[in-house]
C-alpha cells in the first residue's frame, strides 16, 4: 500500500473536499483525485461518492478512515518513542518551522533557548508560508512551528497554539532620513517613505488600520514578506523601517538606524503550535519558558514618542 495516497484519502476526508486538501497539500485537485482513485482500486472499492456537490464516505471509505486514523496515530507513536530513545545516548533533532512573516531576528531569539538543553541537540529550521508548515506538522516531519498568528480555526489540524508573548512596533529610520522632519511622532511619518510587512502577514492588516484611523497617509514604497531584507533598506535610508519594540536596541547597533516611536496601538503576536497540548518536548519547553520570562518581558526603556504615540482619539 502507498500510505501517501492514505494520508492524502485522510486530508480529503477530515477537510471535507478535494479543493480544502489541495491547498493545505500544495497539491492540484486532479493529483489528489488520481491518488484516491489508485487507493480506492487497491483496496477494492470506492472511498467516496458524491451526494449533490459533496464527497461523503462510502461504506469502505469510513472502514478506511477508520485504519488510516489509527496508523498515522501509531506512527506518530512510533517517532516519539524512538526519539525518546535517541535522547539517552545521540543528537536531538528538533525540526522547527517559522512562518515567513515572523522577523528574523525575533525567530533566533525564539529557537535559540533550545540550544541550552542538557543533552546534544541539532536544530533544522525551515521557514515557508504558514500553511506549508502546518501541513509539515499534521505529518509529524515538524516539532513545532513558530508563527504570528494562532492555528487558523478553518485548519483541519490537531495542533494547539501556545502564546509565546507579543510586542509592540517601533519606527525606525537612517540618520538622514529622521533628520528630513521636524514633525513630532507619529505626524512625521504623512507623506514619507515607509517600509510595510507584507499584506498576508497579520501585523501589517492592523498597521494599515491604524495609519487610517489616525489619518497618516505614509507613502509605502515597498513591502517586505522577508524582515531582513526590510532591515537592509531601512539601513540604507530608503524607507522608515517597522520593527519590534522588545529589540530596539538590537536593531538600533545592528541596522545603524535610530529610534522614532512607538505605535503603542498596534503589538505582533507570536505563537508555538504543536500537537501537544501540554508541552513536554525539552526544546519547546525551553522556547516557551524563554519567550515568556525573558524576550517579551516590559523593557525598562521608554521614550517621550512613546508617550505621543497614544494620542489622537478617534
Amino acid at each position: 500500500m502507498n500510505y501517501k495516497h492514505l494520508h492524502y484519502f485522510l486530508q480529503v476526508a477530515e477537510t471535507g473536499s478535494v479543493a480544502a486538501a489541495s491547498r493545505q497539500l500544495h497539491l492540484t485537485p486532479q493529483t489528489i483525485s488520481g491518488q484516491i482513485q489508485l487507493l480506492g482500486e487497491r483496496l477494492g472499492g470506492a472511498l467516496f461518492e458524491k451526494a449533490g456537490r459533496r464527497l461523503v464516505l462510502t461504506e469502505t471509505g469510513q472502514l478506511a478512515l477508520t485504519y488510516a486514523r489509527e496508523i498515522f496515530s501509531l506512527g506518530s507513536e512510533l517517532e516519539s518513542a524512538v526519539r525518546e530513545k535517541t535522547r539517552s545516548g545521540r543528537t536531538l533533532e528538533f525540526r522547527v518551522g517559522v512562518a515567513d512573516a515572523v522577523p528574523k531576528s525575533i525567530a533566533y531569539h525564539l529557537v535559540e533557548p533550545a540550544l541550552g538543553i542538557q543533552e546534544p541537540i541539532r536544530i533544522v529550521c525551515r521557514e515557508w508560508r504558514l500553511d506549508r508548515l502546518l501541513s509539515e506538522l499534521a505529518v509529524h516531519t515538524l516539532d513545532l512551528v513558530i508563527a504570528d498568528a494562532p492555528l487558523p480555526p478553518t485548519v483541519s489540524l490537531k495542533a494547539f497554539s501556545h502564546r509565546l508573548g507579543g510586542s509592540r512596533i517601533g519606527v525606525f529610520a537612517a540618520r538622514a532620513l529622521k533628520s528630513r522632519s521636524r514633525k513630532p511622532f507619529p505626524e512625521c511619518l504623512n507623506g514619507e517613505p515607509l517600509l510595510m510587512p507584507g499584506e498576508d502577514s497579520a501585523v501589517g492588516q492592523r498597521l494599515r488600520a491604524w495609519f487610517k484611523s489616525q489619518g497618516l497617509y505614509p507613502r509605502i514604497v515597498a513591502e517586505f514578506d522577508d524582515s531582513a531584507l526590510a532591515q537592509e533598506f531601512g539601513r540604507q535610508g530608503v524607507g522608515y523601517l517597522l520593527g519590534p519594540e522588545v529589540l530596539v536596541d538590537e536593531i538600533e547597533s545592528r541596522h545603524q538606524v535610530q529610534h522614532v516611536g512607538t505605535i503603542d496601538a498596534v503589538e505582533e503576536h507570536f505563537y508555538a503550535i504543536s500537537v501537544e497540548r501540554r508541552i513536554t518536548h525539552p526544546c519547546v519547553l525551553a522556547i516557551t519558558r524563554a519567550a515568556r520570562s525573558e524576550l517579551f518581558q516590559p523593557k525598562a526603556r521608554t521614550s517621550p514618542a512613546q508617550a505621543r504615540s497614544r494620542r489622537k482619539p478617534g
